[in-house]
């Protein structure tokens, strides 16, 4: 009964609250997007375009996942999806850059197009700009037990 007003003494204050409103809100708006478009053009791909570029879609759906977690843990909040959050934008960071430089360096690799090819260029270097400032978004709002409620 009292666990929706009374709750704010210290055991749930940071979970989801730093996302409730602002730039965190703006932040897993831009993340749910990308999760729900690169998960729907894995799927596509992989269904009917596989022998195509195997390694090309298969990285799609890396990415579509790896965008579904981060979605998952910022909404989340709370230390342990704040680590999982860090982890996943990490993943997705040093994807875009080792994609992005091999679809740069050998264009051969990869015959179509990921999320990540040319460091996200198809999607206006979203993919590159995300992560970076996703990760200081985190970084600036881990705070512990009570510091993320306080904005």
């Amino acid at each position: 009964m009292s666990e929706e007003s009374g709750g704010a003494s210290g055991a749930a204050p940071g979970r989801g609250q730093h996302t409730a409103s602002g730039f965190g809100r703006v932040l897993v708006a831009v993340y749910a997007v990308f999760a729900l478009s690169a998960t729907a053009r894995s799927v596509v791909q992989l269904a009917l375009e596989f022998d195509d570029a195997p390694v090309a879609y298969l990285l799609s759906a890396f990415a579509a996942l790896v965008y579904v977690v981060a979605t998952v843990a910022l909404v989340k909040g709370g230390p342990r999806w704040t680590r999982v959050a860090t982890i996943a934008i990490s993943v997705e960071l040093v994807g875009v850059l080792a994609v992005g430089t091999l679809t740069v360096i050998d264009p051969e690799l990869f015959p179509d197009a990921t999320v990540w090819s040319a460091f996200g260029q198809g999607y206006g270097y979203v993919p590159l700009i995300l992560p970076v400032v996703g990760l200081w978004w985190v970084r600036r709002h881990r705070g512990g037990s009570g510091a993320t409620a306080s904005r």
